[in-house]
């Protein structure tokens, strides 16, 4: 008898289910937890984090007005074929000067048709004298254009104009590059993957000339430039502002298709082809990342390593 009821026991002791003074805790365990958060309410979401840097960013917002870091100068395009390709090719421009008695060529009409076309820009006649004067003595063939200065965006628009747009900023800025086809190039890469706008320094660099705005291919109309008296002091604004600093460099420690960070807000640095990133820029930059060249290439273009590396910052953000 002792036997079956230790048997008994056994089996009932085997039974799945409940135990005595569960309290219901199975029952509690099945109900909801409450609507999930949203997106931009979890935290590591990428929405959070721009939700938290643009709120950062508007209590920070400096006073209006805001455009017009340094403004760029008035340029003049000379020459029939220049002055054809910039209209052309949409660079911005206010007046057109054609010399009086000027013999009327095939390029000459086509530039007076563009110039009408445009509608916004001025024609002027002249005596070869006054273009002689104010090209100050170059070969101009009887067409002039006068071309306005650049206005120049301040460095932190162009984050704004990312967390308005609900993106995380991404940003390229140039330390040395003087060639001014190279900055027009860069600003077109920059539109083409989804970049926020370039900086520039204001002095040994290029600035948004009439070459760098036929470089572009016309992205300079919608892609901001900013120009910055310390290039150094505007990488730390963004580092203040939760941006990483990614700077590029033959000796870099990583390789561009290993840091992570190009997923996120990133501003990435690019030096000149020749003497590469300045020592304060360098040591500024939270990483200093390298392109790998099989091929055993010492150097890239300058627009052509920008072209690269903003590629695979776009690549994982797509990710």
């Amino acid at each position: 008898m002792a036997g079956n009821s230790q048997r008994r026991n056994r089996r009932t002791s085997n039974k799945k289910g409940a135990t005595v003074g569960s309290g219901g805790q199975r029952r509690r365990g099945l109900e909801g937890k409450g609507p999930t958060p949203k997106a931009e309410d979890r935290k590591k979401h990428k929405k959070n984090r721009i939700a938290t840097a643009k709120a950062r960013q508007a209590a920070t917002r400096r006073p209006a007005p805001r455009r017009g870091g340094p403004k760029g100068t008035s340029e003049m395009v000379v020459g029939r074929n220049p002055v054809f390709e910039a209209l052309r090719d949409g660079v911005p421009a206010t007046t057109l000067y054609v010399q009086q008695y000027i013999d009327n060529d095939e390029r000459v009409r086509d530039a007076l048709q563009l110039a009408g076309e445009r509608g916004n820009i001025n024609l002027m006649e002249a005596p070869r004298a006054e273009l002689d004067r104010m090209t100050n003595g170059l070969n101009h063939q009887g067409l002039v254009l006068q071309v306005p200065p650049y206005e120049y965006a301040h460095p932190q628009e162009l984050l704004e104009a990312a967390y308005d747009n609900h993106d995380e900023p991404l940003i390229v800025a140039l330390d040395g590059v003087t060639d001014p086809r190279n900055l027009g190039a860069i600003v077109r890469s920059t539109s083409a993957f989804g970049g926020h706008g370039v900086v520039v320094p204001e002095r040994r660099a290029a600035g948004m000339t009439a070459g760098a705005w036929k470089s572009s291919a016309g992205t300079a109309a919608r892609t901001p430039v900013s120009r910055v008296t310390n290039l150094t002091r505007a990488l730390e604004d963004y580092k203040k502002a939760g941006v990483t600093v990614v700077g590029l460099a033959a000796d870099g420690e990583h390789t561009v298709e290993q840091l992570e960070a190009l997923a996120g807000p990133v501003v990435i640095v690019i030096g000149s082809e020749g003497k590469g990133l300045g020592r304060l820029v360098g040591e500024t930059c939270d990483y200093r990342v390298r392109i790998s060249m099989p091929g055993g290439a010492e150097s890239l273009n300058a627009g052509v390593a920008a072209g690269i590396v903003l590629y695979e910052a776009a690549r994982r953000r797509k990710g």
